[in-house]
């Protein structure tokens, strides 16, 4: 649409209808055509009616790729480029904008619709979006080559585990053993870099918790939706136009704690929360867990230790918590081949010094092999009934 319809065709309509706080309609795109001395044909007027009207609902130009099955990112590099994510890497579509005004137009419409500002003197705002999506925008020049936008899509249904065996993210074996993590009430994480697949499969092994326990779940942006009957979901709130009414995952983890969990849920820890977070599971709160950024299951224990010092709290304090509040940590990444799969689960162990290590349970091969590695001992003591 760009291609056909010229970007000085669109500016003037849109100045039109800027200028008397009209609606859009074809008679009123008509009408400033004609000002514009501009022929006015049936197919003319339905075009432009027809891009301004993307560019003022939804995503615009987008919103056919938000609605694309298995889309789970969408990616906006200025006006040239829009990349999509489907499960098997990024993919370069065909869509594109006319200039950055329009892809700048498109992302303060969005910020507006969460109540951000988004302008020069703020050019970057993350958000969720009504519709339940994540929505991030930085502008140009602050972005090169221009205004850059990322949509995380929320799942609108939930993989079964048995999905994720079909899917090959999840070996048979593999997703016995975790089915055995979450019914014997073990504490664990849920690692690996981003779009490594975390939510989905924390999604996935909360929809198999007992339909009687309460599950309270802790959110920046909310995604988890589990399949399950007794669910209480919490989400962060940013601060407003005037730096009030901000609610931080701290805040909400310490009001889960007193929502009568029977399993509390922090979809990503990343900042001070950490804190929080430890101290419930280490209060009786069994079968807790959480996602985290880590490049490997052995990286989760420094991970945590950043985030805690970051806090306030100790090194040796940090080490301390961990080893008592998670059992196990389960790893996620991509292969060579861009699909995302549990590559291991680790078994939380302390050191003489009094550090915490990860210790490989076992690994999972692409094909799906099952290998044992050196804590395949306490990773069975800890599932055995």
């Amino acid at each position: 649409m760009s291609e056909a319809v010229p970007a000085e065709l669109l500016d003037g309509v849109r100045e039109r209808l800027a200028r008397d706080a009209a609606p859009l309609t074809p008679q009123l795109v008509a009408q400033a055509l004609r000002e514009q001395g501009r022929p006015v044909g049936d197919a003319t007027v339905l075009a432009v009616h027809d891009a301004l009207h993307r560019d003022v609902v939804g995503a615009g130009p987008l919103e056919p790729l938000l609605r694309l099955e298995g889309v789970t990112d969408v990616l906006v590099n200025g006006a040239g480029q829009v990349w999509i994510d489907r499960g098997a890497g990024l993919e370069l579509t065909a869509i594109d904008f006319p200039d950055d005004r329009a892809v700048r137009r498109l992302a303060q419409r969005l910020a507006a619709s969460g109540g951000r500002r988004l302008d020069d003197a703020s050019p970057y705002v993350d958000l969720r979006l009504p519709d339940g999506s994540r929505f991030h925008a930085v502008l140009a020049p602050v972005s090169r080559p221009g205004t850059a936008l990322s949509l995380r899509v929320p799942r609108h249904r939930v993989f079964t585990l048995d999905e994720l065996v079909d899917a090959g993210a999840v070996a048979t074996e593999g997703a016995a053993l975790l089915e055995l993590v979450v019914r014997r009430r073990l504490a664990f994480l849920v690692s690996g870099g981003t779009g490594s697949g975390k939510t989905t499969l924390l999604n996935a092994l909360l929809s198999l918790v007992d339909e009687d326990e309460r599950l309270v779940l802790v959110e920046d942006a909310s995604e988890l939706r589990p399949d399950h009957g007794h669910v209480v979901a919490l989400e962060a709130r940013p601060a407003n136009i005037e730096g009030a009414g901000e609610v931080t995952l701290r805040t909400l983890v310490r009001q889960a704690l007193r929502m009568r969990p029977d399993r509390l849920v922090v979809g990503e820890v990343r900042g001070a929360e950490v804190v929080d977070m430890l101290a419930a599971m280490n209060t009786g709160h069994e079968g807790g867990c959480a996602t985290v950024h880590a490049n490997s299951a052995a990286d989760v224990p420094s991970r945590i230790e950043s985030l805690a010092l970051a806090a306030g709290l100790t090194r040796e304090a940090a080490h301390s918590q961990l080893h008592s509040a998670v059992d196990v940590v389960i790893h996620l990444g991509r292969g060579r081949d861009r699909t995302r799969r549990v590559r291991e689960i680790g078994v939380v162990t302390r050191g003489g010094d009094g550090s915490v290590a990860v210790v490989t349970g076992v690994s999972f091969t692409p094909d799906g092999v099952v290998l044992p590695g050196p804590a395949v001992d306490e990773l069975a003591g800890l599932i055995e009934p």
